[in-house]
């Protein structure tokens, strides 16, 4: 055993020196209470003990007291997280400018069989120049808060799955020529009969009428919009600390004063904002090849938002956020700082070689040689995008909602089901009820008429009976959220509008359109999945550019003007 001071005793009873000779006093012995010398020693001993109890006391007193402040210490630092936390979530919200946009374009999305909705957003790029800062970018300047004078330079209506298993981004040219529909701005009371004219001239009476006016055109319903200036994709882009894009050649647009050596760059501040407006850099020189520039910045951006690092780094994340919020303006919709976090929840599922970037198609205005219509391919794009259908090719992902089928037990022939005709289609409830017994469900399966319409195609069971439900859901391809238990025994089916013929749900009428030839939408409509890190940016060939009168391509610009510094090293 070891003694107080770390010395290690022999055995009992076994003596460490020669008998006979005189033992040294030892100072585990005396902390022990065994020296010798009577009384005297002992009380020696004992203050001795005394002193060095206290001098072990004071550490012990000193380090609760230390416990304590630190105790103090974090808590306060909990309330004045706490507090900041909400300070903010209020800075935030408070940086938002939103719009109302009443219901959408076209009313609000269908949802699937599962209940689930896709999303469609409108993103303008305003060419506004309404502060010092886009003054400094843009050129010309205005004092307005409003869109009255200001045009829709990008327009890309992005549609994300209702599954979120993809999306698709669809840019529409700023030169197309198209229907504007009657239209008034309730903050400028800007207002037009209607007319016919470039498609970006219709933010001049409010983000709305840019909406409704994307709908008329294309047949999609338009849930939300994003808005942002010239400044706010500057402030985007230093936010991510930059966003890299690649040039085929070198590249210097004397318009958006873009100049760049071929290869890849890190773009930031304005150098962002003049790669996303050459429009003579790329391409033909025209509308169409930016929109392919365009594609390529935000397919990087996307890989820079989804990067490690980037959003779980909590001061990228509020610098990201404090840009964001200060940059956009938004429907009412999306007018919340706890709105926008869950749009941005829902387009960080989807996978990047799943986001499908693409440019309507479009042919030379008969009228204007200047301007685009658009082409009869476009006509499949755009159902694409309504029947929700993945444009990036491969297999979707096997949907995670519940499914009926999976659940299916009970055999068929211990199945007895009322089948109900909810629908204005005489005889629906024969045909649906014939076929059930073709499957081999019991001979007690009857049909008849359901009390009343019904727009929904439901299933009803018994206590106990869910299984039994299950299979004749599985039998029917209805999903699982078409089920409701009821009070009643049995399983009855009533068919609702949502299915006026054929005998399995949602292989006709209401429940789904046709598909679209995926192939034509993608045709010549420069697809391409934001996946493509080492796509570069196509310089034009075409002298789209000139120098002190004298036209060259935006290649032999660069070599021109040696004495100007690049936008980006």
């Amino acid at each position: 055993m070891s003694d107080p001071w770390g010395e290690t005793r022999g055995r009992a009873g076994t003596r460490s020196r020669t008998a006979g000779v005189p033992r040294q006093r030892e100072m585990g012995d005396e902390a022990s209470g065994l020296a010798p010398g009577g009384r005297a020693a002992a009380r020696r001993a004992a203050q001795t003990r005394g002193r060095r109890a206290g001098r072990r006391a004071k550490p012990a007193a000193r380090r609760r007291r230390l416990a304590r402040i630190a105790l103090f210490t974090v808590s306060g630092l909990v309330l004045v997280i706490a507090g900041a936390g909400a300070w903010l979530y209020e800075h935030l919200n408070g940086n938002i400018n939103s719009v109302a946009l009443d219901d959408g374009a076209g009313g609000k999305e269908k949802a699937d069989a599962f209940g689930r909705t896709p999303i469609n957003i409108l993103v303008i790029g305003s060419d506004g120049r309404n502060n010092a800062a886009d003054c400094k970018l843009g050129g010309g300047c205005g004092s307005a808060k409003s869109t009255v004078g200001h045009n829709a330079d990008v327009e890309m209506l992005v549609h994300v799955s209702a599954d979120r298993s993809n999306a698709t981004v669809m840019s529409i040219p700023r030169d197309t020529m198209t229907r504007v529909p009657a239209c008034k701005d309730p903050d400028s009371n800007q207002s037009t009969g209607g007319y016919y004219g470039q498609i970006n001239s219709a933010l001049q009476y409010g983000p709305a009428c840019q909406v409704k006016t994307v709908h008329d055109l294309t047949g999609i319903t338009v849930d939300h919009f994003v808005m942002l200036d010239f400044s706010g994709v500057v402030k985007m882009s230093d936010a991510v600390g930059g966003v890299s894009v690649c040039v085929s050649d070198n590249v210097y647009d004397t318009y958006s004063h873009l100049k760049l050596a071929k290869g890849t760059h890190t773009l930031k501040g304005d150098a962002a904002l003049e790669f996303v407006r050459s429009r003579h850099g790329f391409g033909d020189g025209s509308d169409l090849g930016r929109t392919v520039s365009q594609h390529l910045f935000l397919s990087a951006m996307i890989r820079k938002f989804k990067s490690a690092g980037t959003l779980e780094n909590p001061g990228k994340v509020y610098s990201l956020a404090d840009a964001a919020t200060k940059a956009l303006t938004v429907d009412t919709g999306l007018g919340s700082v706890s709105r926008l976090v869950d749009l941005a929840t829902d387009l960080n599922k989807v996978p990047s070689k799943r986001m499908t970037f693409t440019t309507m198609q479009t042919g030379t205005d008969p009228a204007d040689a200047n301007r685009v219509v658009p082409a009869a391919a476009a006509k499949a794009l755009f159902a694409a995008i309504v029947n929700d259908q993945s444009l990036s090719g491969g297999k979707k992902k096997a949907s995670a909602a519940p499914s009926a089928s999976a659940a299916a037990t009970v055999p068929a022939s211990d199945v007895a089901v009322e089948v109900e005709n909810g629908t204005t289609t005489g005889g629906r409830a024969s045909v649906v009820a014939d076929a059930l017994l073709a499957k081999g469900f019991g001979s007690g399966t009857t049909s008849g008429n359901a009390p009343a319409q019904s727009s929904r195609t439901t299933i009803t069971y018994g206590p106990g009976q869910k299984a039994k439900a299950q299979t004749v859901a599985a039998a029917l391809g209805l999903p699982a959220s078409h089920l409701t238990q009821g009070t009643t025994a049995g399983v009855v089916l009533v068919i609702g509008g949502d299915w006026p013929s054929g005998t399995t749900y949602g292989s006709s009428g209401g429940s789904s359109a046709a598909p679209a030839d995926t192939h034509a939408a993608v045709s010549d409509a420069h697809a391409q999945t934001a996946d493509k890190a080492k796509t570069c940016a196509k310089v034009s060939p075409y002298k789209t550019v000139e120098i002190n009168g004298v036209a060259m391509t935006p290649a032999q610009a660069y070599a021109a003007a040696s004495d100007k510094k690049d936008s980006a090293p």
